[in-house]
Formats: C-alpha cells, structure tokens, sequence
C-alpha cells in the first residue's frame, strides 16, 4: 500500500495525464512515417522511450523548480515543496526516466539511440531558461517536439523534410499554448526576476505571438498533408483542431481565468483529433485498397 501510494505521488507530480500532448503527436509522426501502421514492437518502444523522457523531463523540472514553486502561491502545493517527494526521488525518477528513454532508443535502431544524448541535453535545459531567456516556451517547444521527430526517427532510421516540418509545428504549438500559460505567473515571474513572454512583452503582445505561432502550427500540418499525400481525413482532423486553437483563443481574450481550461483541455482535443482522423485516414485507405 505504501508503494502504490508512493507511485501515485510520482504519477501525480510529473502530471502523467499531460501526456496526453505529446503522445498522440508521437503516434501521429509514426503512422505518417510508416505511410500505414507500425509493428507493435515499434509502437511500444516509442511509447516506453517516450515515457521515459516525459518522466525525466517533468521530475527535473520539479526539482530545479522547488524553491521557486515554493514562493509561488499558484505552485505552492506542488509535491516537493509539501515534502510529499523529496529531491533526492525526483532526482532518482530524472535518472530512471532518462535510462528508460535511452534504452528504449536502443530497441528502435541506431540513429535513434545516436540522438539520444541530444533529447537528454535538451529535455535537461528546459527548466533553467526561464532563469535567463523569455525563449523558454519555445526551448518547451523543441523538448516537445521531440516526441513526433524520436517517432519519425525510430520508425524510418532516417529523418526527412516531414520528419522537421511536423516537428516543427508541434513545437509552435506547444510554445504558443505556452505562453498562454505562462499569463497566470506575470507578476510574480517579474518580482523574481523570471522571464517570459508574458512578462517581458505584456500579455496583449504574447497573445498575439501565441495566435501566430498557432497559425504556423496549421500551415506547417498543412505542407506534411502535401508532402506525405495525406487524404480528406486529416485534413478533416486540422480543421478541427483549428476551431479548437480558435475557441482557445477567444476563451482567453474574454476570460483569463479559464486559463487551465483552455491549457489542458482544448490542447488535448488538438492533438488526439489530429491523431484519430490521421489514423482514420489510414484506415480508410486499407479498406479500400482491400
């Protein structure tokens, strides 16, 4: 009983339930890749690295965070500084996460294994930015990002101009949902000297950069589309995800306060829609090639 309540604080503090943002586009990537359906042993090896990563990635943050979220009255109740976990377990979790990552790169091929180290630098330099660059939404990007490249890479053992393109745009849209996010810290991240865009540009000027980087997001999805020969499905799935960037959008402009609504629930619509109608439209292709 200890244990499981012990997994459950793990679970809780590196906020499994957001993967839900990048494991659809993980998955995504993989079936474009694949132009169809990958082996169940690629699947599961993406999903165990990018477990992996995800839990090395949030724990970190936590970890290097702690002071800072303890000062913080929105993130004051976050595990560390309630002494619910201590530093030395999220530090343990970073190590275990991060070898899971790389043994799950392992399983997939060489270039993926190769590019490893690069995801570990990169997924590690994320939670110091905010000390030094209001461009830590979009280094949040990049360590996103990498969830749909990884899954490119493990499938095809190569990269290519969808592989960055997709990569890419995820990147854009999670810096721009980002900084959406961030307005809820303005005032306290300049009273401690933390940057963000936010806070550097004033929130009429980040909202703004949001809506354009989430306009790129759609263009970019767009030119895969092209690319890869994507049919009527997909881009039934972008244009739902558009309107759902869209009700994000004017969600915000009218009310602040919904900020987590729009953050975590119209961003998880986005990324499982344009999963379900990418793996609709293979579907519908093998029944008709059939």
């Amino acid at each position: 009983m200890v244990m499981l309540n012990r997994i459950k604080n793990y679970m809780e503090m590196i906020k499994v339930e957001h993967t839900v943002f990048a494991l659809p586009f993980a998955l995504t990537s993989a079936l474009i890749a694949a132009h169809g359906f990958p082996s169940l042993y690629q699947t599961f090896w993406i999903i165990v690295a990018l477990f992996g990563a995800r839990t090395a990635a949030m724990s970190l943050n936590r970890l290097i965070d702690a002071e800072i979220d303890a000062k913080n009255p929105r993130t004051a109740n976050r595990h560390i500084p309630r002494g619910i976990v201590k530093k030395t377990e999220a530090l343990v979790l970073a190590i275990v996460g991060f070898a899971l990552m790389i043994y799950g790169a392992y399983k997939l091929n060489s270039l993926a294994l190769k590019l490893s180290p690069i995801a570990v630098a990169v997924l590690t330099l994320y939670s110091f930015t905010k000390r030094f660059t209001w461009f830590c939404h979009i280094v949040l990007g990049v360590a996103i990002a990498l969830a749909p490249f990884g899954a490119w890479v493990a499938i095809k053992g190569s990269v290519s101009l969808s592989a960055f393109l997709l990569s890419i745009s995820v990147g854009l849209w999670v810096a721009g949902f980002d900084i959406i996010y961030a307005l809820q810290d303005v005032e306290f991240d300049r009273k401690e000297g933390l940057y963000s865009i936010p806070a550097v540009l004033g929130e009429k000027r980040a909202l703004f950069l949001s809506k354009v980087f989430h306009v790129l997001t759609l263009f970019g999805l767009i030119w895969v589309g092209i690319i890869e020969n994507l049919g009527f499905w997909y881009y039934l799935g972008l244009a739902i995800s558009a309107l759902f960037m869209l009700r994000e959008h004017m969600i915000i402009s009218k009310d602040k306060t919904k900020v987590n609504y729009a953050f975590f629930n119209l961003n998880g619509y986005i990324s499982l829609s344009i999963f379900l109608f990418t793996l609709l439209n293979y579907l519908w292709n093998m029944i008709w090639s059939s």
